[in-house]
Protein backbone atom coordinates (compact mmCIF):
# COMPACT_ATOMS: atom_id res chain seq x y z
CA UNK A 1 0.00 0.00 0.00
CA UNK A 2 1.47 3.42 -0.96
CA UNK A 3 2.68 5.62 1.89
CA UNK A 4 0.18 8.32 0.94
CA UNK A 5 -2.70 6.03 1.94
CA UNK A 6 -1.32 5.59 5.47
CA UNK A 7 -0.67 9.33 5.78
CA UNK A 8 -4.15 10.26 4.57
CA UNK A 9 -5.69 7.75 6.97
CA UNK A 10 -3.79 9.36 9.86
CA UNK A 11 -4.95 12.79 8.69
CA UNK A 12 -8.55 11.53 8.50
CA UNK A 13 -8.33 10.17 12.04
CA UNK A 14 -7.01 13.47 13.43
CA UNK A 15 -9.69 15.47 11.61
CA UNK A 16 -12.48 13.12 12.76
CA UNK A 17 -11.32 13.18 16.39
CA UNK A 18 -11.44 16.96 16.38
CA UNK A 19 -14.84 17.09 14.74
CA UNK A 20 -16.15 14.55 17.24
CA UNK A 21 -14.86 16.74 20.07
CA UNK A 22 -16.57 19.90 18.82
CA UNK A 23 -19.82 18.41 17.47
CA UNK A 24 -21.60 18.07 20.87
CA UNK A 25 -20.69 21.65 21.77
CA UNK A 26 -21.88 23.45 18.62
CA UNK A 27 -25.66 23.61 19.22
CA UNK A 28 -25.22 24.19 22.97
CA UNK A 29 -22.72 27.00 22.36
CA UNK A 30 -25.08 28.58 19.82
CA UNK A 31 -27.96 28.47 22.32
CA UNK A 32 -25.69 30.21 24.83
CA UNK A 33 -26.07 33.35 22.69
CA UNK A 34 -29.80 33.34 23.44
CA UNK A 35 -31.07 31.99 20.12
CA UNK A 36 -33.74 29.34 19.55
CA UNK A 37 -33.32 25.72 18.51
CA UNK A 38 -33.89 26.51 14.83
CA UNK A 39 -31.11 29.12 14.83
CA UNK A 40 -28.83 26.71 16.69
CA UNK A 41 -29.49 24.10 14.01
CA UNK A 42 -28.66 26.70 11.36
CA UNK A 43 -25.05 26.73 12.61
CA UNK A 44 -24.75 23.05 11.71
CA UNK A 45 -26.62 23.55 8.42
CA UNK A 46 -24.34 26.46 7.45
CA UNK A 47 -21.29 24.19 7.61
CA UNK A 48 -22.99 21.48 5.53
CA UNK A 49 -24.43 23.96 3.03
CA UNK A 50 -21.09 25.64 2.38
CA UNK A 51 -19.46 22.23 1.94
CA UNK A 52 -22.06 21.47 -0.69
CA UNK A 53 -21.83 24.69 -2.70
CA UNK A 54 -18.03 24.93 -2.60
CA UNK A 55 -17.23 21.34 -3.60
CA UNK A 56 -17.05 21.90 -7.36
CA UNK A 57 -14.82 24.94 -6.89
CA UNK A 58 -12.57 22.81 -4.70
CA UNK A 59 -12.43 20.20 -7.44
CA UNK A 60 -11.35 22.78 -9.99
CA UNK A 61 -8.62 23.95 -7.60
CA UNK A 62 -7.37 20.37 -7.29
CA UNK A 63 -7.08 20.12 -11.08
CA UNK A 64 -5.33 23.47 -11.25
CA UNK A 65 -2.83 23.49 -8.37
CA UNK A 66 -2.77 19.91 -7.06
CA UNK A 67 -4.17 17.91 -4.18
CA UNK A 68 -1.49 18.57 -1.56
CA UNK A 69 -1.76 22.37 -1.59
CA UNK A 70 -5.57 22.31 -1.60
CA UNK A 71 -5.59 19.79 1.26
CA UNK A 72 -3.26 21.88 3.44
CA UNK A 73 -5.13 25.11 2.67
CA UNK A 74 -8.49 23.51 3.42
CA UNK A 75 -7.36 22.15 6.77
CA UNK A 76 -5.82 25.52 7.59
CA UNK A 77 -9.10 27.32 6.85
CA UNK A 78 -11.06 24.97 9.11
CA UNK A 79 -8.45 25.28 11.87
CA UNK A 80 -8.38 29.08 11.87
CA UNK A 81 -12.17 29.39 11.58
CA UNK A 82 -12.61 26.95 14.48
CA UNK A 83 -10.16 28.85 16.65
CA UNK A 84 -11.98 32.10 15.92
CA UNK A 85 -15.36 30.44 16.49
CA UNK A 86 -14.20 29.56 19.99
CA UNK A 87 -13.57 33.28 20.50
CA UNK A 88 -16.87 34.37 18.92
CA UNK A 89 -18.72 37.13 20.78
CA UNK A 90 -22.01 36.89 18.92
CA UNK A 91 -24.22 34.31 17.21
CA UNK A 92 -23.64 35.99 13.83
CA UNK A 93 -19.88 35.58 14.18
CA UNK A 94 -20.29 31.91 15.07
CA UNK A 95 -22.61 31.31 12.11
CA UNK A 96 -20.30 33.01 9.61
CA UNK A 97 -17.20 31.24 10.91
CA UNK A 98 -18.83 27.81 10.72
CA UNK A 99 -19.81 28.61 7.14
CA UNK A 100 -16.20 29.48 6.31
CA UNK A 101 -15.17 26.21 7.95
CA UNK A 102 -17.49 24.36 5.57
CA UNK A 103 -15.54 25.74 2.61
CA UNK A 104 -12.27 24.49 4.09
CA UNK A 105 -13.84 21.12 4.83
CA UNK A 106 -14.89 20.73 1.19
CA UNK A 107 -11.36 21.58 0.03
CA UNK A 108 -9.87 19.00 2.39
CA UNK A 109 -12.31 16.21 1.56
CA UNK A 110 -12.21 16.60 -2.23
CA UNK A 111 -8.41 16.89 -2.38
CA UNK A 112 -7.81 13.98 0.00
CA UNK A 113 -10.14 11.61 -1.83
CA UNK A 114 -8.71 12.70 -5.19
CA UNK A 115 -5.18 11.94 -4.01
CA UNK A 116 -6.19 8.67 -2.36
CA UNK A 117 -7.85 7.33 -5.50
CA UNK A 118 -4.99 8.50 -7.74
CA UNK A 119 -2.03 6.97 -5.89
CA UNK A 120 -3.27 3.38 -5.71
CA UNK A 121 -3.63 0.70 -8.37
CA UNK A 122 -7.07 -0.66 -9.23
CA UNK A 123 -6.39 -3.83 -7.21
CA UNK A 124 -5.71 -1.74 -4.08
CA UNK A 125 -8.44 0.87 -4.41
CA UNK A 126 -11.06 -0.86 -2.28
CA UNK A 127 -8.64 -1.58 0.55
CA UNK A 128 -7.25 1.95 0.43
CA UNK A 129 -10.74 3.42 0.65
CA UNK A 130 -11.53 1.06 3.53
CA UNK A 131 -8.46 2.26 5.43
CA UNK A 132 -9.43 5.89 4.87
CA UNK A 133 -12.99 5.29 6.05
CA UNK A 134 -11.69 3.37 9.10
CA UNK A 135 -9.61 6.38 10.09
CA UNK A 136 -12.72 8.55 10.03
CA UNK A 137 -14.81 5.99 11.89
CA UNK A 138 -12.29 5.51 14.69
CA UNK A 139 -11.88 9.25 15.06
CA UNK A 140 -15.65 9.77 15.09
CA UNK A 141 -15.94 7.21 17.92
CA UNK A 142 -13.07 8.65 19.97
CA UNK A 143 -13.94 12.33 19.54
CA UNK A 144 -17.31 12.50 21.33
CA UNK A 145 -15.86 10.56 24.28
CA UNK A 146 -13.54 13.54 24.78
CA UNK A 147 -15.91 16.26 23.63
CA UNK A 148 -18.82 15.41 25.92
CA UNK A 149 -16.96 15.84 29.23
CA UNK A 150 -15.01 18.80 27.81
CA UNK A 151 -18.26 20.58 26.97
CA UNK A 152 -19.28 20.32 30.63
CA UNK A 153 -16.11 22.23 31.56
CA UNK A 154 -16.23 24.90 28.85
CA UNK A 155 -18.33 25.45 25.73
CA UNK A 156 -15.42 27.22 24.03
CA UNK A 157 -12.69 24.69 24.80
CA UNK A 158 -13.83 22.09 22.19
CA UNK A 159 -13.30 24.62 19.40
CA UNK A 160 -9.72 25.18 20.53
CA UNK A 161 -9.09 21.42 20.77
CA UNK A 162 -10.54 21.01 17.27
CA UNK A 163 -8.15 23.68 15.97
CA UNK A 164 -5.22 21.81 17.55
CA UNK A 165 -6.20 18.44 16.06
CA UNK A 166 -6.56 20.12 12.67
CA UNK A 167 -3.11 21.66 13.03
CA UNK A 168 -1.77 18.19 13.76
CA UNK A 169 -3.58 16.81 10.72
CA UNK A 170 -2.25 19.57 8.49
CA UNK A 171 1.27 19.08 9.84
CA UNK A 172 1.13 15.34 9.09
CA UNK A 173 -0.03 16.04 5.56
CA UNK A 174 2.56 18.71 4.81
CA UNK A 175 5.43 16.73 6.32
CA UNK A 176 4.78 13.26 4.94
CA UNK A 177 3.22 14.21 1.62
CA UNK A 178 5.92 16.73 0.78
CA UNK A 179 8.26 14.33 -1.03
CA UNK A 180 6.39 11.68 -2.93
CA UNK A 181 6.83 10.35 -6.49
CA UNK A 182 3.71 12.25 -7.52
CA UNK A 183 5.01 15.51 -6.06
CA UNK A 184 8.39 14.97 -7.71
CA UNK A 185 6.65 14.43 -11.03
CA UNK A 186 4.71 17.67 -10.64
CA UNK A 187 7.86 19.63 -9.84
CA UNK A 188 9.61 18.12 -12.84
CA UNK A 189 6.90 19.54 -15.06
CA UNK A 190 5.44 16.19 -16.11
CA UNK A 191 1.90 16.57 -17.50
CA UNK A 192 -0.79 15.07 -15.28
CA UNK A 193 -4.02 14.26 -17.12
CA UNK A 194 -7.47 15.03 -15.80
CA UNK A 195 -10.93 13.55 -16.30
CA UNK A 196 -13.87 15.90 -16.74
CA UNK A 197 -17.29 15.45 -15.18
CA UNK A 198 -19.13 15.03 -18.54
CA UNK A 199 -16.70 12.25 -19.44
CA UNK A 200 -17.31 10.47 -16.15
CA UNK A 201 -21.10 10.81 -16.45
CA UNK A 202 -21.02 8.69 -19.61
CA UNK A 203 -20.07 5.69 -17.46
CA UNK A 204 -23.03 3.89 -15.85
CA UNK A 205 -20.86 2.77 -12.93
CA UNK A 206 -20.15 6.40 -12.04
CA UNK A 207 -23.82 7.33 -12.23
CA UNK A 208 -24.59 4.39 -9.93
CA UNK A 209 -21.88 5.57 -7.53
CA UNK A 210 -23.53 9.01 -7.40
CA UNK A 211 -26.92 7.46 -6.59
CA UNK A 212 -25.39 5.20 -3.94
CA UNK A 213 -23.54 8.09 -2.33
CA UNK A 214 -26.70 10.20 -2.29
CA UNK A 215 -28.50 7.41 -0.44
CA UNK A 216 -25.60 6.91 1.93
CA UNK A 217 -25.47 10.63 2.75
CA UNK A 218 -29.25 10.73 3.20
CA UNK A 219 -29.37 7.71 5.53
CA UNK A 220 -25.95 7.54 7.23
CA UNK A 221 -25.02 11.19 7.64
CA UNK A 222 -28.54 12.58 7.75
CA UNK A 223 -31.41 10.41 8.97
CA UNK A 224 -29.36 8.25 11.34
CA UNK A 225 -28.14 11.25 13.31
CA UNK A 226 -31.27 13.40 13.17
CA UNK A 227 -34.23 11.00 13.26
CA UNK A 228 -33.22 7.71 14.85
CA UNK A 229 -32.63 9.18 18.34
CA UNK A 230 -36.13 10.67 18.24
CA UNK A 231 -37.57 7.40 16.92
CA UNK A 232 -36.06 5.40 19.77
CA UNK A 233 -37.26 7.76 22.51
CA UNK A 234 -40.60 8.91 21.08
CA UNK A 235 -41.55 6.13 18.66
CA UNK A 236 -40.40 3.04 20.54
CA UNK A 237 -40.63 4.62 23.98
CA UNK A 238 -37.18 3.43 25.07
CA UNK A 239 -34.61 5.37 27.06
CA UNK A 240 -31.78 7.39 25.59
CA UNK A 241 -29.44 4.58 26.58
CA UNK A 242 -30.83 2.50 23.72
CA UNK A 243 -29.93 5.27 21.30
CA UNK A 244 -26.31 4.85 22.33
CA UNK A 245 -26.55 1.05 22.17
CA UNK A 246 -27.94 1.15 18.65
CA UNK A 247 -25.28 3.60 17.48
CA UNK A 248 -22.56 1.49 19.09
CA UNK A 249 -23.86 -1.67 17.39
CA UNK A 250 -23.97 0.13 14.04
CA UNK A 251 -20.45 1.53 14.46
CA UNK A 252 -19.13 -1.88 15.54
CA UNK A 253 -20.56 -3.73 12.54
CA UNK A 254 -19.46 -0.94 10.22
CA UNK A 255 -15.93 -1.04 11.60
CA UNK A 256 -15.73 -4.83 11.40
CA UNK A 257 -17.07 -4.80 7.85
CA UNK A 258 -14.60 -2.11 6.75
CA UNK A 259 -11.78 -4.51 7.62
CA UNK A 260 -12.92 -6.97 4.92
CA UNK A 261 -15.11 -5.23 2.36
CA UNK A 262 -12.19 -3.37 0.79
CA UNK A 263 -10.43 -6.60 -0.11
CA UNK A 264 -13.67 -8.14 -1.34
CA UNK A 265 -14.34 -5.10 -3.52
CA UNK A 266 -10.86 -5.39 -5.02
CA UNK A 267 -11.29 -9.10 -5.76
CA UNK A 268 -14.95 -9.34 -6.77
CA UNK A 269 -15.60 -5.86 -8.13
CA UNK A 270 -17.32 -2.59 -7.28
CA UNK A 271 -20.77 -3.36 -8.66
CA UNK A 272 -21.51 -6.30 -6.29
CA UNK A 273 -20.44 -4.15 -3.34
CA UNK A 274 -22.74 -1.29 -4.36
CA UNK A 275 -25.65 -3.67 -4.97
CA UNK A 276 -25.18 -5.49 -1.64
CA UNK A 277 -24.63 -2.29 0.33
CA UNK A 278 -27.73 -0.60 -1.05
CA UNK A 279 -29.79 -3.76 -0.53
CA UNK A 280 -28.75 -4.15 3.12
CA UNK A 281 -29.29 -0.47 3.88
CA UNK A 282 -32.71 -0.53 2.20
CA UNK A 283 -33.74 -3.57 4.23
CA UNK A 284 -32.56 -1.90 7.45
CA UNK A 285 -34.49 1.32 6.86
CA UNK A 286 -37.50 -0.60 5.60
CA UNK A 287 -37.51 -2.63 8.81
CA UNK A 288 -37.60 0.53 10.89
CA UNK A 289 -40.48 1.78 8.74
CA UNK A 290 -42.54 -1.36 9.42
CA UNK A 291 -41.79 -2.03 13.09
CA UNK A 292 -41.37 -0.13 16.35
CA UNK A 293 -39.87 -3.13 18.13
CA UNK A 294 -36.71 -2.53 20.13
CA UNK A 295 -35.24 -5.85 18.96
CA UNK A 296 -35.90 -4.96 15.31
CA UNK A 297 -34.23 -1.59 15.88
CA UNK A 298 -31.02 -3.16 17.22
CA UNK A 299 -30.87 -5.75 14.41
CA UNK A 300 -31.61 -3.08 11.79
CA UNK A 301 -28.77 -0.91 13.11
CA UNK A 302 -26.40 -3.87 12.87
CA UNK A 303 -27.46 -4.58 9.29
CA UNK A 304 -27.24 -0.90 8.42
CA UNK A 305 -23.65 -0.76 9.69
CA UNK A 306 -22.60 -3.46 7.21
CA UNK A 307 -24.53 -1.79 4.40
CA UNK A 308 -22.95 1.58 5.20
CA UNK A 309 -19.47 0.05 5.08
CA UNK A 310 -20.11 -1.38 1.62
CA UNK A 311 -21.63 1.90 0.42
CA UNK A 312 -18.66 3.85 1.78
CA UNK A 313 -16.07 1.73 -0.04
CA UNK A 314 -17.46 0.34 -3.30
CA UNK A 315 -18.78 3.60 -4.85
CA UNK A 316 -15.55 5.46 -4.01
CA UNK A 317 -13.50 2.70 -5.64
CA UNK A 318 -15.73 2.88 -8.72
CA UNK A 319 -15.07 6.61 -8.99
CA UNK A 320 -11.33 5.90 -8.84
CA UNK A 321 -11.72 3.39 -11.69
CA UNK A 322 -13.40 6.00 -13.86
CA UNK A 323 -10.90 8.80 -13.20
CA UNK A 324 -7.74 8.95 -15.30
CA UNK A 325 -5.14 11.20 -13.64
CA UNK A 326 -6.62 14.12 -11.74
CA UNK A 327 -10.38 14.13 -11.36
CA UNK A 328 -11.03 16.98 -8.98
CA UNK A 329 -14.44 17.93 -10.39
CA UNK A 330 -15.45 14.27 -10.70
CA UNK A 331 -14.61 13.59 -7.05
CA UNK A 332 -16.29 16.87 -6.10
CA UNK A 333 -19.54 15.82 -7.78
CA UNK A 334 -19.33 12.48 -5.99
CA UNK A 335 -18.85 14.19 -2.64
CA UNK A 336 -21.65 16.65 -3.39
CA UNK A 337 -24.09 13.78 -3.83
CA UNK A 338 -23.47 12.65 -0.22
CA UNK A 339 -23.59 16.23 1.08
CA UNK A 340 -26.87 16.82 -0.75
CA UNK A 341 -28.35 13.74 0.89
CA UNK A 342 -27.04 14.82 4.30
CA UNK A 343 -28.65 18.27 3.92
CA UNK A 344 -31.97 17.30 2.34
CA UNK A 345 -32.49 13.94 4.08
CA UNK A 346 -33.01 15.23 7.64
CA UNK A 347 -35.32 18.00 6.42
CA UNK A 348 -37.56 15.67 4.41
CA UNK A 349 -37.50 12.91 7.02
CA UNK A 350 -38.20 15.37 9.83
CA UNK A 351 -41.16 16.85 7.95
CA UNK A 352 -42.59 13.38 7.23
CA UNK A 353 -42.15 12.32 10.86
CA UNK A 354 -43.89 15.48 12.09
CA UNK A 355 -46.80 15.48 9.65
CA UNK A 356 -47.23 11.75 9.05
CA UNK A 357 -45.21 9.17 10.96
CA UNK A 358 -41.75 7.78 11.63
CA UNK A 359 -42.72 4.91 9.31
CA UNK A 360 -43.26 7.32 6.43
CA UNK A 361 -39.88 8.98 7.06
CA UNK A 362 -38.00 5.68 7.13
CA UNK A 363 -40.01 4.41 4.14
CA UNK A 364 -38.94 7.36 1.98
CA UNK A 365 -35.35 6.87 3.15
CA UNK A 366 -35.58 3.22 2.09
CA UNK A 367 -36.90 4.40 -1.28
CA UNK A 368 -33.89 6.68 -1.82
CA UNK A 369 -31.57 3.78 -0.99
CA UNK A 370 -33.56 1.47 -3.27
CA UNK A 371 -32.98 3.88 -6.17
CA UNK A 372 -29.24 3.41 -5.69
CA UNK A 373 -29.79 -0.36 -5.58
CA UNK A 374 -31.61 -0.33 -8.94
CA UNK A 375 -29.01 1.91 -10.60
CA UNK A 376 -26.19 -0.26 -9.26
CA UNK A 377 -27.94 -3.39 -10.50
CA UNK A 378 -28.24 -1.89 -13.99
CA UNK A 379 -24.67 -0.55 -14.11
CA UNK A 380 -21.59 -2.14 -15.61
CA UNK A 381 -18.54 -3.18 -13.60
CA UNK A 382 -15.80 -0.53 -13.51
CA UNK A 383 -12.91 -2.49 -11.96
CA UNK A 384 -11.46 -3.94 -15.15
CA UNK A 385 -12.99 -1.54 -17.62
CA UNK A 386 -10.63 0.07 -20.16
CA UNK A 387 -10.29 3.80 -19.80
CA UNK A 388 -12.85 5.27 -22.17
CA UNK A 389 -12.25 8.90 -21.27
CA UNK A 390 -9.61 10.90 -23.04
CA UNK A 391 -7.44 12.50 -20.34
CA UNK A 392 -6.64 16.15 -20.85
CA UNK A 393 -3.08 17.20 -19.95
CA UNK A 394 -2.73 19.82 -17.25
CA UNK A 395 0.28 22.09 -17.32
CA UNK A 396 1.64 22.61 -13.80
CA UNK A 397 1.47 26.21 -12.64
CA UNK A 398 4.58 28.20 -12.75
Amino acid sequence: MPREVVVLTAVAFAVAVGFGVVAPAIPVFARDFGVGRTAAGAVISAFAFMRLVSALGSGRLVNRIGERLVLATGIGIVAVSSLLAGLAQSFTQLLLLRGVGGIGSAMFTVSAISLLLRVVDADQRGRATGMWQSGFLLGAIAGPAIGGPLTDISLRAPFFVYAVTLAVAGGIGMLFLSRTPLHDREEAGGPIPSTTLPQALRVSGFRAALASNLGNGWALFGVRSSLIPLFVVEGIGASGTWVGIGFFVSAATQGAALMVVGGITDRVGRRPGMVAGAALSTVAMGSLALSDSLAVYVVAMAVFGVGAALMSVAPSAAVGDVVAGRGGTVVAAFQMSADLGAVVGPLVAGWLADDYSFGAAFGVTAGVLAAGFVMSLMSTETRHRPTTVEPQPQTPPG
